[in-house]
């Protein structure tokens, strides 16, 4: 049983993954395995069909869990490293859109988690960074990340720097996709989410792995393309595109 993280479903179709510790909802080891648990639990749900990703109204995650990195020796470090690093990357190995939906402060390991969401909507009032390298150390999973989402020039800065950054300036870098009113995040979340329900869960799913292939996209991309040929979902939508047009079509999932 979870201490620290549940999985909602407030409307057919949409899981809200949440992690609550309060204050600040600081991420150790336990909040990421049990993040790492959930998100492998809804990534086999054929019942989901797009996950939001939220810590509470006041606060997404203001970083990692500083005294406990600080009782780790070399030795301890390296033995939880892989695992951490794969819990803070969980969110990209969701098969199902997700969107992550900040409040407050987005710091540290907080902000690597959000950076694997396929999309990410944060209050006008929110400060983002990974202000790691003032602790001697670097974030673990977002450097390659944020590097190919805002390229590696403005990465570096972040990065180096540990500086914070403001909404205006995170979207202008592209390391956010929608800033709104504070009270509003957990809205456009959901509106966000709720495209997708009813949709061609094998094509997005298929999509989403061509994306993480990276430079090797175009190969995945024809073996992925193929395969679709195969389900239920490309029937139906090219035989509905024919007759009807784009956006007639009802999906089934298979």
């Amino acid at each position: 049983m979870a201490e620290f993280v549940t999985v909602d479903r407030p409307e057919a179709g949409i899981a809200v993954l949440r992690f609550a510790r309060p204050p600040m909802n600081l991420i150790d080891l336990q909040v990421a395995r049990e993040l790492a648990e959930a998100a492998e639990r809804i990534g086999c749900d054929h019942g989901i069909a797009a996950v939001i990703v939220y810590g509470d109204e006041r606060v997404f995650s203001a970083g990692d869990e500083v005294a406990e990195l600080d009782r780790w020796t070399p030795q301890q470090a390296e033995a939880v490293a892989d695992g951490l690093q794969s819990a803070l990357r969980g969110l990209s190995l969701i098969s199902q859109p997700t969107v992550a939906a900040i409040s407050g402060y987005a710091l540290g390991s907080g902000l690597e988690l959000a950076l694997g969401a396929d999309r990410r909507i944060i209050g006008d009032n929110v400060k983002l960074g990974l202000p790691q390298i003032r602790m001697g150390l670097i974030p673990l999973a977002g450097i390659h990340r944020l590097s190919l989402l805002i390229g590696e020039a403005a990465a570096k800065d972040l990065v180096f720097s540990g500086r914070f950054v403001d909404p205006k300036e995170a979207a202008a870098l592209g390391l956010v996709d929608e800033v709104v009113a504070p009270d509003d995040v957990y809205t456009a979340a959901l509106r966000w989410a709720r495209q997708f329900v009813g949709g061609p869960a094998r094509a997005l799913a298929a999509a989403k792995r061509v994306f993480a292939a990276g430079g090797h996209g175009s190969e995945r991309a024809r073996a992925e393309w193929a395969a679709l040929f195969e389900t239920e979902d490309r029937s139906i939508g090219t035989r509905s595109y024919l007759a009807d047009g784009p956006g007639a079509a009802e999906f089934v999932g298979r």
